[in-house]
């Protein structure tokens, strides 16, 4: 009883705080003015190809700018507001969505998210369409991983399914949280996984906070005392977080602006933000150039091949403000599917540290089955260097180049690429010889892509003093060095570790 009339008093005031900011859904956000130099590539949002091929058709529902669309794409079915979800693939090939969705007549309309179900549905396509099999159980924001010992992890706000396979049964768990004396920001809830190399897991949560566990399951440890997202005004939420073989990918969404910014890192806890939008609104287009147009787009999710490039985007979309899809209406929500330019496979063959005394660079451009970059690549139109010189036009200019078997060895004059000893992954920009955008960031022969990862607890009290436990929480043993810490006091104190192996913790007095 008391657990319903506190889903009752939620709803209320949910239902008063969206009713009251009818109109404060929506603003504008004023873009860096340096972004209007980027150069296409340099944003996050021109990897964003077009929407697969499939039935257009007239809906029978939706404003009025997306009732012609891909019907067959992602996950749509009348009666059903669909939102949230990610797909993971079989070994048999078939593709498993775990989205969210609630009857399109439900009391309030889209605000019954409240009450949502999970469902799985499969594809033998990636892009769709979806059909429901079965339902997992109650709960909102899904987001599926698979642990190395091929069980299946069904995130929802609040806890999680398990089951040994999509088709079931499933049992429902809560995680287990250590925030390890910190400020949980801004709650725990839509939370987001990648895998790391050794099979442990990195999670963010909707307030920018990262924490590690060690299988994924067992409880997760806070290594962050401050959000990681880009230090502007915005409403975040709704990460995205992976990891390909170089480094970690991070999308945050500002819901209120409808702006995503894109971040990345080599260790999960230090965050660089690229320039320019990761997404925006109204940006799915179809191969003929016609613009499928949705209202917002909402709770990213990736697909990722076998090298972890991204090869597919899916977007909750819906098609007006959400306290506007009211129930027995047109309006509703959906999943959809976009197709993504995934990159090139690159390696640097420098094998010392490049610096500002470097005078070439060797760059391998990998060959792969559908791909030869001999016959491809548009070399001239190649710039390479750190992301600041490159997303702007600047950076090294290619000056000969060779085949090696399938791959393409492009030198590049040095001068201009602004990467320095500390760059993990310079980035590649270009064109094929159609005009098409070729892009790309490259393995460093020199850079340790398991690095250590020191991270300190918040200082607490016993016994009249004060003490801080730091881990190392990286996969690789840390050299000896100096941590500094705040104490109660807020004075800065400076303790010297030794050498820690992978997540070993140590406790030390200030």
């Amino acid at each position: 009883m008391y657990k319903e009339l506190k889903n009752i008093i939620c709803m209320l005031i949910m239902a008063c705080c969206y009713s009251l900011q009818a109109e404060a859904q929506v603003t504008e956000r004023t873009r860096p003015a340096e972004w209007d130099n980027l150069v296409v590539g340099g944003r996050h949002m021109d990897r964003i190809a077009t929407m697969p091929e499939g039935r257009i058709a007239r809906a029978n529902w939706g404003a009025e700018a997306v009732r012609y669309r891909l019907t067959d794409n992602g996950i749509e079915q009348d009666g059903m507001s669909f939102w949230g979800g990610n797909i993971l693939q079989d070994e048999k090939g078939l593709y498993h969505l775990f989205v969210c969705g609630w009857p399109e007549n439900s009391p309030k309309g889209h605000m019954f998210w409240h009450y949502s179900t999970i469902f799985h549905a499969t594809s033998a396509k990636l892009d769709g369409p979806y059909k429901i099999q079965n339902s997992i159980g109650k709960g909102h924001n899904p987001e599926a991983y698979r642990l190395d010992d091929g069980r299946i992890i069904v995130y929802c706000i609040d806890g999680y399914y398990i089951a040994d396979n999509p088709n079931g049964p499933w049992v429902f768990g809560c995680f287990d949280f250590d925030k390890r004396g910190h400020r949980i920001i801004e709650g725990l809830s839509n939370l987001t996984f990648c895998r790391r190399a050794d099979g442990s897991r990195l999670m963010v949560c909707r307030g920018g906070g990262v924490w590690i566990s060690r299988d994924g399951l067992k409880p997760w440890r806070q290594i962050t005392a401050e959000r990681v997202y880009p230090k502007v005004k915005g409403e975040f939420e709704d990460p995205i977080v992976w990891r390909d073989s170089l480094q970690y990918h991070l999308i945050v969404n500002d819901w209120l602006g409808r702006i995503a910014w894109y971040e990345r890192s080599l260790d999960g806890l230090h965050w660089i933000v690229e320039p320019g939008e990761a997404y925006t609104h109204a940006f799915s287009r179809h191969k003929d150039g016609k613009v499928e147009p949705w209202f917002k787009y909402e709770r990213a999710k990736v697909f990722q091949d076998e090298h972890g490039r991204v090869i597919q985007m899916n977007f909750a979309v819906i098609d007006t403000l959400k306290n506007e899809d009211r129930p027995n209406d047109t309006h509703s929500s959906k999943n959809i599917c976009i197709s993504m330019n995934k990159g090139l496979l690159l390696e640097v063959l420098n094998t010392q540290p490049i610096t500002e005394k470097t005078r070439k660079i060797e760059l391998r451009i990998k060959g792969e089955k559908d791909f030869r970059p001999a016959d491809e690549v548009d070399v001239k139109s190649l710039t390479f260097g750190t992301y600041t010189e490159v997303n702007y036009g600047r950076g090294a200019r290619a000056t000969k180049w060779r085949t090696d078997g399938n791959d393409l060895i492009v030198t590049f004059d040095a001068k201009g690429s602004g990467i320095t000893p500390s760059e993990w992954a310079p980035k590649l920009i270009g064109k094929d010889r159609s005009g098409q955008l070729l892009w790309g960031y490259a393995r460093l022969p020199y850079v340790n892509y398991r690095p250590e990862v020191i991270s300190p607890s918040a200082v607490y009290e016993k016994d009249g003093k004060q003490y801080v436990d730091i881990g190392n929480f990286g996969l690789t043993a840390s050299q000896p060095q100096q941590v500094e810490v705040k104490g109660k006091d807020g004075k800065a104190h400076t303790i010297s570790i030794p050498a820690l192996q992978p997540y070993e913790e140590r406790t030390f007095e200030l």
